[in-house]
């Protein structure tokens, strides 16, 4: 099932964001100093974003935080977060979450979505790859770049 996470679940959400991140440092995720829980709360908390989750077995097994940038092109929306638990992998259910920030972003009159991804994470650039995001070619990489910038057509054009 996936729906709109809700204000009180931020460190249940935190946690999950924590396992899913420690899988693509192989020595840690970086400790600077963001309080997740503060800052997964004040996204499920913004008016203007959306946080969803998949939830399976009665937990929550994914997460996707998305809004409008304040200084993006028309009809572009940035997906800030997407985390799926690693004992969830390769079940559908980052699929599932998938189509429904999809469908959201229809709903709302996005044409294009982008996001960054980690470039040592080999993992999720595969399923974004899968599920039609390509290499934004208005932000390649630069030299020391940790992160790749990827492109979605959710008009499927």
């Amino acid at each position: 099932m996936i729906r709109t996470v809700l204000s009180a679940e931020a460190e249940t959400v935190a946690a999950l964001h924590a396992r899913a991140r420690a899988t693509y440092y192989p020595d840690g995720p970086p400790d600077d100093g963001t309080d997740w829980v503060a800052a997964w709360r004040g996204a499920v908390e913004r008016p203007d974003g959306h946080v969803l989750c998949a939830v399976a077995g009665g937990g929550l097994v994914g997460v996707a935080s998305f809004r409008v940038p304040e200084d993006g092109p028309a009809g572009t929306v940035r997906l800030f977060q997407f985390h799926i638990d690693p004992g969830h992998w390769r079940s559908g259910v980052g699929t599932a979450l998938h189509t429904a920030c999809v469908e959201q972003w229809r709903a709302d009159g996005r044409r294009t979505a982008v996001l960054d991804v980690h470039a040592d994470n080999r993992r999720a650039q595969a399923f974004y790859g899968r599920q039609g995001w390509v290499p934004d070619p208005e932000e390649p990489p630069g030299a020391g770049d940790h992160h790749l910038s990827l492109r979605f057509a959710v008009d499927g054009e």
